[in-house]
């Protein structure tokens, strides 16, 4: 098993802007000593997020006396409901990092505790490419936990069933030949599932062409959604009308198997595997890498989860011992341990999860956890909330047939660049 050392596609982020360093010299009310041993972390759906149970539990018996009490917020209004706490001056010491696009508008709204010099001073060798995507212009404020990235699903029955025995470095052509083969419309089976999020044509896309997302140049994207709707014309994959308006599920599509192929993240094992404990789901499944543009080396996209030290947290110090607990080794094995992908990765890390009951260990599915690059799904940028949102509008203007994937990418091009300007 190769260790986690691969090459990350980083992009190249603005400057930091000046209101970053506001502040400093000035005396912190996170810098203060503090005999308090109540550490307050924001999370989400905590009743149904296990790693933040796991990882709580261990911290307080690696530190008698410590008591974690989180801040339980519904994931769709996460990040609105975080940027609402901040703005207003909440003392929470700990901020969970759903992903970059948030992290950096906090980072540039100087809400976060520079960690930079902290992270020096630590061992994150097992971790150095996830780190590398927290970067904002040699500046560091969040420590990562867990960094998932994307595989092919595909359900082991169905695929024998067609005779395909291969999947182990499929191009983007074999990918839509074999979703035309699977695709069995009497009995309710599409060939794929390709979710509605803007990441699964974009994303990929970049990262495969060692694109920039910021950067608003994006013929790039022509070929990926060609692709889709193609497949979406041929009813080889649900239309994307139909899967947004019905609000449908992944999980739904794939444990249900009414689709026999499904590019996902890696935190979806964890899924797979209680819908099957649970009996909900019989699905004979593995992994194998993403589709390539050609055969060879396995490119794909991922994106960290971190934690980050509030700038006004009233017990920074037990917060920066938490935060390296949960990015360290310790933490990696209580996240192997219930299945989630820890950043800090070594063979050992690895074995642990790969140990764990219900979990895919054929050498297609090794080979998937172990791609050759993972590029980072949206890179850190002041205007990256603004640009996410004209990418995703855009996107769907092109899935749902109102405009052609040469339209809607000039239309991408334009605002993003009024955007930036």
């Amino acid at each position: 098993m190769k260790s986690w050392k691969k090459i990350l596609g980083t992009a190249a982020v603005a400057s930091l802007a000046t209101v970053l360093l506001v502040g400093c010299g000035k005396k912190n009310s996170s810098d203060s000593d503090s005999s308090d041993k109540t550490l307050k972390v924001s999370v989400w759906n905590y009743d149904t997020t296990p790693e933040f149970k796991a990882l709580f539990a261990a911290f307080e018996k690696e530190n008698p006396g410590v008591k974690i009490e989180p801040v339980d917020i519904a994931a769709d209004n996460y990040d609105e409901k975080l940027t609402t706490m901040l703005s207003s001056g909440d003392k929470t010491d700990v901020l969970t990092m759903k992903n970059l696009n948030t992290y950096s508008q906090f980072a540039y709204r100087n809400q976060l505790k520079d960690l930079t010099s902290h992270i020096k001073e630590i061992d994150t060798d097992a971790a150095a490419d996830t780190y590398k995507m927290y970067d904002i212009e040699g500046k560091t404020y969040a420590q990562p936990y867990r960094t998932d990235f994307w595989v092919l699903y595909y359900n082991k029955a169905l695929l024998e069933k067609a005779g395909i025995t291969d999947v182990s470095n499929l191009t983007w052509d074999d990918y839509v030949k074999y979703a035309k083969q699977l695709t069995d419309s009497s009995n309710g089976v599409y060939g794929a599932y390709q979710h509605t999020w803007r990441s699964v044509i974009q994303a990929i896309a970049g990262a495969q062409n060692d694109a920039n997302l910021i950067d608003p140049s994006y013929d790039f994207f022509k070929p990926y959604y060609e692709r889709t709707l193609d497949l979406q014309n041929s009813k080889a994959i649900m239309d994307y009308g139909t899967a947004k308006s019905t609000q449908v599920t992944y999980a739904s599509q794939f444990n249900g198997e009414k689709a026999a192929m499904m590019y996902m993240g890696t935190w979806f094992m964890a899924a797979v595997i209680q819908e099957k404990e649970a009996g909900t789901s019989n699905v004979d499944w593995s992994i194998a890498p993403i589709p390539q543009k050609e055969k060879g080396k396995i490119t794909t996209f991922g994106s960290p989860t971190g934690f980050a030290i509030n700038k006004n947290a009233k017990n920074s110090k037990l917060a920066q011992k938490f935060l390296d607990f949960t990015s360290g080794e310790k933490g990696a094995k209580v996240l192997a341990e219930t299945g989630v992908v820890p950043s800090y990765r070594t063979d050992e890390i690895n074995e642990i999860y790969f140990s764990k009951k219900g979990m895919p260990t054929d050498e297609v599915a090794l080979k998937a956890f172990s791609p050759d690059k993972i590029a980072v799904e949206f890179p850190v940028d002041k205007n990256g909330g603004a640009i996410d949102k004209i990418l995703q509008e855009e996107n769907d203007l092109i899935l749902v047939g109102d405009t052609t994937p040469a339209d809607g990418i000039k239309e991408m091009e334009s605002r993003v660049k009024s955007e930036v300007e």
